[in-house]
């Protein structure tokens, strides 16, 4: 039976049930699978040098004769070892391999081998031995070469399979494949870019052609950089095709037909000015004519909001809502935590109180009759803005007629929950927004799907805060700091990293710590603490407290890293500022300055040794623009630890890296949508007749949408 991508790893010779097993630990599951298991790196083994010249401690490559074998064990260690002896014309070495006494059924005397490896000098005999090399027996010189002789791929080992294993399966998997390989890019794009075929560029990347043109240096510094072409293709494939499929959903969005109509007349325009507490910027005007225009429009708004911490994005999105209401429409406003809603449930109430709209809020911890009254509300229509956390999504929530969404805090949420949100109602608009700052590379692989509107300006009077450095020596003046914000009537944050000691390292609990500055720091003070361990209950109180000014010192861990908003907290202390991500860092300190003073922001911090955190460090203190400080982190952890690949959904490339490869994706995003226009215009057939393999390639691949 031929062998093909689509070929099962279980039916591949010399796979058993054990080695598939081992595989699909790996995610490998066919024949496509284990060819894009990329090397980690390659090795020049193409030098071949005589024995007689080899030199101890420098990597080599040898080819030469076994003459003679032998096996033993060690007295102390009870170690098994092979050993045999290989000669040229020019002279012989000794190697050894260390339990693998198989080994002598495979070295042969008289048997031509070709040796990798590093030689070193024998303590015992004090002459050059090679040991555990890299081998091959060549039968008859004809046979072509796998692991010598070329530059060879090293593969990040899988269960007990090791890199020669996974490079002699590799090897000959390519041999059985047929030469022509179904090609997703259109024949422009590869001609245009001047890609090779997908055959050949599989077989370019497990096994590199020597070096053209250039050096071989220069050739394994391509290689190591991802920059062959045929590294390049496969980069460009993926963004590509992810692209695309974003795209078939955006069109898909887009061509249904609302069954609702929204109108911005006067009165409407009118009631939207009247909510507003201050002159909105000329960014969130912008923003508010886009979103507006969508409503409006023949489609189904589906737009993803984002602005840096402060920016007035939740003012923005309560203005959409206003519009969907006086158009007769129920909204629903969906955020990550219970203290998060609650606060989004005030800023609503003060915002549109004596507007005469019915108001309602929803989370886990409202039970009983009231939930029950809740949720008659909402299903008869009984309520026009609904305010609330996952419980929105549950089986029991029915909307009357939901004609908006807004989700706050995009990337908390996964994309099923965000489609069961939007499932409630007849293809309702959706608004979603996330306060983390994201570089446009990112966005555009992420919310391909979505149209971004960006606020990039602060609305009047939002203050600055300062960033400044401290260390332990400075911890009394610090303190002195806050006592003189609290004397003025104002709030403080003490941000810690852990809730208990932990004894692999050595960092300052944060339950600990309330103690003491309680007792010992600022006695007549009210300290409080709270974590994400307590009670949703418990934290809501505290939160109220808080904002009602009854507590003075806030100790808490990160879980007042978003969206929570106090104007009488001016000063924030984060122990172990090091420890933190940059982004995260810029949340916490969003916290502060939000009322008429200003805030300060101090990084306490102990170990600056890495360069990596005082680079963070020193741009946060540099400079307070969200875009700027997201484009740095991502540049210094990647896209993965950025967002966390879970809670966002990024995808999880084989072959590309959104942060090394902006410009293919941006080359990717443009040609996919150039694809996508021409055959809008040319294919009478639908996307699941036009992509029949690619509908099921993105849902097996992604599993987030179905494309067609």
């Amino acid at each position: 039976m031929p062998v093909t991508l689509e070929t099962p790893v279980q039916e591949i010779k010399g796979v058993g049930p054990r080695r598939a097993e081992m595989l699909a630990g790996a995610n490998i599951h066919t024949v496509e699978d284990f060819l894009k298991y990329k090397p980690i790196r390659y090795e020049d083994r193409t030098n071949l040098r005589p024995i007689g010249e080899i030199e101890a401690d420098r990597v080599v490559v040898i080819e030469g004769q076994v003459s003679t074998t032998g096996r033993y064990t060690t007295p102390m260690k009870r170690m098994r070892i092979f050993e045999m002896v290989v000669k040229d014309d020019s002279g012989s070495v000794k190697a050894k391999f260390f339990n693998q006494p198989y080994l002598s059924q495979v070295f042969q005397r008289g048997r031509t081998v070709i040796l990798y490896g590093i030689p070193r000098v024998d303590e015992y005999s004090q002459g050059i031995s090679m040991i555990n090399p890299e081998y091959e027996i060549l039968a008859g010189g004809s046979d072509e070469k796998v692991h010598s002789g070329r530059i060879a791929p090293i593969y990040r080992k899988i269960g007990r399979l090791t890199t020669r294993t996974l490079r002699q399966f590799i090897f000959h998997l390519l041999a059985d494949l047929p030469d022509q390989l179904d090609e997703p890019l259109p024949t422009s794009v590869v001609r245009q870019y001047q890609f090779p075929d997908r055959k050949s560029a599989l077989e370019e990347i497990h096994f590199p052609s020597a070096a053209t043109g250039v050096s071989k240096e220069a050739y394994l510094k391509e290689l190591g950089l991802n920059q062959t072409l045929a590294q390049q293709r496969f980069i460009f494939e993926e963004f590509y095709l992810f692209q695309l499929g974003l795209q078939l959903i955006k069109k898909k969005r887009e061509i249904r037909s609302k069954k609702r109509c929204i109108r911005m007349g006067k009165g409407v325009q009118a009631r939207v000015r009247s909510i507003l507490p201050f002159q909105p910027t000329s960014a969130q005007a912008r923003v508010l004519k886009e979103i507006g225009d969508d409503l409006c429009s023949s489609r189904v708004m589906n737009r993803l909001l984002q602005g840096d911490v402060g920016s007035g994005k939740t003012i923005v999105a309560l203005q959409a809502m206003v519009i969907a209401v006086e158009n007769g429409f129920q909204t629903a406003l969906m955020a990550p935590t219970e203290i998060l809603a609650e606060q989004h449930y005030h800023t609503v109430c003060q915002l549109l109180s004596g507007t005469g709209y019915r108001i309602s809020f929803l989370t886990s911890s409202v039970k009983g009759k009231r939930r029950e009254s809740v949720l008659g509300q909402i299903q008869s229509g009984k309520t026009d803005l609904i305010v609330g956390t996952h419980a929105l999504i549950q089986k029991g929530v029915q909307f009357k007629k939901l004609g908006l969404v807004v989700i706050d805090e995009q990337h908390r949420f996964g994309v099923l929950q965000r489609s069961k949100l939007i499932s409630k109602g007849d293809l309702p608009e959706t608004l979603v927004m996330t306060a983390t700052p994201i570089p446009r590379s990112l966005a555009l692989t992420l919310y391909g799907d979505l149209d971004v509107s960006v606020l990039d300006e602060m609305p009047p009077g939002r203050q600055p805060v300062q960033t400044i450095v401290m260390g332990e020596r400075n911890r009394e003046e610090v303190y002195a700091l806050v006592h003189q914000e609290l004397n003025e009537g104002r709030q403080a944050f003490v941000v810690y990293p852990l809730i208990e000691e932990s004894e692999k390292v050595d960092l300052r609990a944060a339950a600990a710590m309330a103690k003491h500055l309680q007792k010992e720091v600022f006695p007549d003070a009210a300290v409080m603490l709270m974590h994400g361990r307590l009670k949703v209950e418990e934290k809501g109180q505290i939160m109220r407290r808080f904002r009602a000014g009854e507590i003075q010192v806030l100790v808490s861990t990160t879980v007042i890293e978003v969206g929570i908003d106090i104007p009488g907290a001016t000063l924030m202390v984060i122990e172990h500022a090091e420890r933190f991500g940059l982004s995260q860092l810029h949340q916490l300190r969003g916290r502060i300055g939000r009322g008429q003073h200003p805030g300060l922001c101090i990084l306490m911090t102990k170990d600056l040794r890495s360069q990596e955190a005082e680079e963070r460090i020193n741009i946060l203190c540099q400079t307070q623009d969200g875009f700027k400080i997201a484009e740095k982190d991502l540049e210094i952890r990647g896209p993965g630890e950025f967002l966390g690949t879970r809670q966002s959904g990024i995808p999880e490339f084989l072959f590309a890296n959104i942060v090394r490869d902006r410009k293919l994706l941006e080359l990717a995003r443009r040609e996919a949508k150039r694809y996508l226009r021409h055959y809008l215009k040319s294919s009478a057939r639908s996307p699941q007749e036009e992509f029949p393999w690619f509908d099921k390639w993105w849902r097996q691949r992604y599993g987030l949408y179905h494309v067609g």
